[in-house]
């Protein structure tokens, strides 16, 4: 196998996958139709299963309804401005927080991140399985964040979710409408995976 030099792209599936895996998009364009708490708590649901290193579960989530003002522009304030400009119609933010250390040791939990990716993965396909979109952002000021929702010292929060129905494409502005009626593309399997020594 060949270095990675010309990385190509597919918008396609190659092999089958689970359907929730297909329908999982990171879409920008919600509508603000709120979404129902028995479907919220399906999500915390899923996540609570999802494998973590020693079964730490480090995994921490706050969330607000866009009802919830107060707390829901606490988080929202928080947002970069570029992602402010579509957030601000999901009616459902979430904060994923780790623990940094371990609950049993008090010792550092290199595998957290790790593992609340694999819990916001699960989430991200149970909301697909309901027809909700996610969308996680980096795109935060972690200070801001600390400061607006008093966070301890020994968490930390990693990304901010953007959940909801799918809105109108056509009302977002346009350099976002490009990327968001764009095809889906994917790294093609052969660029990540191996079967042979680098």
């Amino acid at each position: 196998m060949t270095p990675f030099v010309n990385r190509q792209k597919s918008a396609s599936f190659e092999s089958p996958v689970l359907d929730v895996i297909q329908q999982r998009r990171s879409r920008r364009a919600y509508s603000e139709k709120p979404v129902e708490q028995e479907k919220i708590n399906s999500l915390f649901e899923a996540a609570r299963w999802a494998p973590s290193s020693v079964n730490e579960q480090p995994w921490v989530y706050l969330y607000a309804r866009k009802d919830q003002t107060d707390l829901y522009n606490r988080i929202f304030d928080s947002l970069n401005e570029s992602n402010k400009i579509w957030a601000k119609h999901a009616p459902l933010l979430v904060v994923s927080l780790i623990r940094k250390t371990h609950s049993r040791n008090d010792m550092p939990n290199l595998s957290a991140r790790y593992d609340l990716g694999a819990a916001n993965a699960l989430l991200s396909l149970q909301a697909a399985h309901h027809g909700l979109n996610v969308h996680q952002m980096g795109g935060f000021s972690l200070e801001k964040l600390n400061q607006n929702l008093n966070i301890p010292d020994n968490f930390e929060a990693v990304v901010v979710l953007a959940i909801g129905y799918p809105g109108d494409v056509q009302l977002l502005p346009e350099h976002l409408k490009v990327r968001e009626l764009a095809p889906r593309e994917r790294y093609l399997r052969q660029e990540f995976v191996r079967n042979e020594i680098f």
